[in-house]
């Protein structure tokens, strides 16, 4: 039956997840580990502290905090008592998290207490006079400034809030209502908020589910920060719905996660390819058993084939799936099947999710803008009507802002982002298309391609590359071996190597980041 259909609501789920799943464990957040019927239970106390902190359904209730336990109770004891999610991405510094907490007119945050050296409290504190509508806030830490509230604090406040009073409240959400608002990670300009209903997160994540393979048995390290829709929908919401093991891990670092994968028998790993690089890549790799690994899930404009083919061959890993999606469309627009092949699954994302329409707006066979219509497609930006009125045609269709190519059985593939295409003596360059040739070249582990200013041609292309340990290569060299893989007008005018490649907290190479540089 389909998510939407069954459970109506995230809320539900929760509790129908807890019933169905009971003692099995639900989450592995460190020594402490926590069954489904605890984890109901503890969703359940949350959901009680936001009705007597007085949340009101439909209101905002932020989290600004890494991955784990306390995340995925306090988000989901939010959106059980009505409210709509706003998550907020870690690595914000405290100006943009306190925009987008006065833009989403926020009227409670959970902030954690210090993560990778930063004391979100005091960054937060800088800007608290600029934002009227955050009523509360609470540090889930066992410590506080005095005019906040710790997280067992928070808790506390509902011990009078009765078990029946938050059956009701959540069983009152219905399924159109808004669940969250994901701003945008602002890779191209200004993040804006992105609103989703219950009904469309549960659709698509149990097709997800359902896509992917995910098991029961499965034990799911989930490396994708919750703040991102990835992170926390095909994670979480995944999840939930077929009861599944979260291992949440707040920062990726190869040694970490190998050891993870090794203690946890980890089955499943999404994530984004330059994670899967560095595993296959570590010196340590052959010290730790990988064996229980079965699923990997990625995703981005292109990866190499020899990527998928050492995911396989070296990790011993049954299932690759490539994937396709926008925080505009739920996260999701296409997916690779199971009985894909190899090739299909490195060249493209798959196709289109059922009940969804993708077309490209160019002829037949050549690159255009990707356009998606269908059940994951959102409402509209929060209160922005302007730009709405700009994403989304009057019949429905998302403007994606990216630029694919269709096959003749349906796969995308993405070749690029409309507004990193660049035009040299009146040749469209994709740089995607110019960092995938790039990323063969023996020398290179990373690469990244902006355009810039030329006199005569308009504008060329510039590669920031990363080079593999104890590589020799110089950018004249990358050039001249640029020159016998691609078209002329596609060759990097300029070379720069880089330590590593600037990147958001989802592993978007941050192109402003380097445009910033020029």
């Amino acid at each position: 039956m389909r998510g939407d259909l069954e459970w109506g609501t995230v809320g539900r789920l929760v509790r129908s997840a807890a019933e169905r799943y009971g003692e099995r464990e639900a989450v592995v957040d460190g020594r402490v580990r926590v069954t489904y019927a605890e984890l109901g239970a503890r969703v359940e106390r949350a959901a009680a502290a936001c009705l007597a902190a007085g949340v009101r359904p439909g209101d905002r209730v932020a989290i600004w905090a890494p991955n784990g336990l306390d995340w995925i109770v306090s988000a989901l004891g939010a959106v059980s008592a009505g409210a709509v999610l706003v998550p907020l991405n870690t690595r914000f510094k405290g100006a943009e998290a306190a925009d987008v907490l006065r833009r989403g007119r926020v009227g409670l945050l959970f902030v954690t207490g210090t993560f990778l050296g930063t004391s979100y409290v005091a960054a937060l504190r800088r800007f608290r006079r600029d934002l009227p509508d955050v009523r509360q806030v609470v540090v889930l830490s066992d410590t506080a400034p005095e005019e906040y509230q710790t997280w067992k604090e928070f808790l506390a406040g509902g011990d009078g809030v009765t078990a029946a009073e938050v059956r009701a409240r959540t069983d009152a959400v219905m399924p159109s209502d808004p669940s969250d608002i994901v701003f945008t990670s602002g890779t191209t300009g200004r993040p804006k908020g992105v609103a989703i209903t219950h009904a469309q997160t549960l659709r698509c994540y149990a097709l997800w589910a359902d896509l992917a393979g995910l098991r029961t048995d499965d034990r799911y390290l989930i490396v994708s920060p919750f703040f991102h829709t990835f992170g926390y929908k095909a994670g979480i919401i995944a999840s939930l719905t077929r009861g599944a093991t979260m291992i949440p891990t707040p920062v990726f670092t190869a040694e970490t996660v190998l050891a993870q994968i090794a203690t946890e028998r980890v089955s499943v790993l999404p994530g984004p390819p330059t994670l899967h690089q560095s595993l296959l890549d570590h010196p340590a790799r052959a010290r730790h058993d990988l064996s229980s690994l079965r699923l990997v899930v990625t995703g981005a404009a292109q990866i190499p084939p020899a990527l998928i083919e050492r995911v396989h061959a070296e990790l011993g890993v049954d299932t690759v799936l490539t994937a396709y999606g926008l925080s505009e469309a739920s996260g999701i627009v296409t997916m690779c099947r199971s009985d894909d092949t190899p090739e299909t699954v490195a060249t493209t994302s798959g196709r289109a999710i059922p009940d969804t329409e993708v077309r490209i707006d160019a002829a037949p066979g050549e690159p255009g803008e990707i356009l998606v219509r269908g059940h994951q497609v959102m409402s509209g930006y929060f209160e922005d009507p302007a730009a709405t009125a700009a994403a989304l045609t009057p019949d429905g269709w998302l403007r994606t802002g990216d630029v694919g190519v269709l096959d003749a059985h349906g796969n995308l593939r993405i070749t690029d982002r409309l507004k990193d295409m660049f035009t040299v003596g009146g040749f469209n360059a994709y740089p995607a298309e110019i960092e995938h040739v790039l990323a063969r070249h023996p020398d290179l582990t990373e690469v990244a391609v902006i355009g810039i200013p030329d006199a005569r041609l308009g504008e060329v292309g510039k590669a920031y590359a990363v080079l593999r340990p104890g590589a020799r290569t110089t950018p004249e060299e990358i050039i001249t071996w640029s020159r016998r893989e691609l078209a002329n007008y596609k060759v990097p005018r300029q070379v720069a190597f880089l330590p590593a490649l600037p990147r958001n907290a989802s592993g978007k190479v941050l192109k402003h980041s380097l445009r910033a540089g020029e």
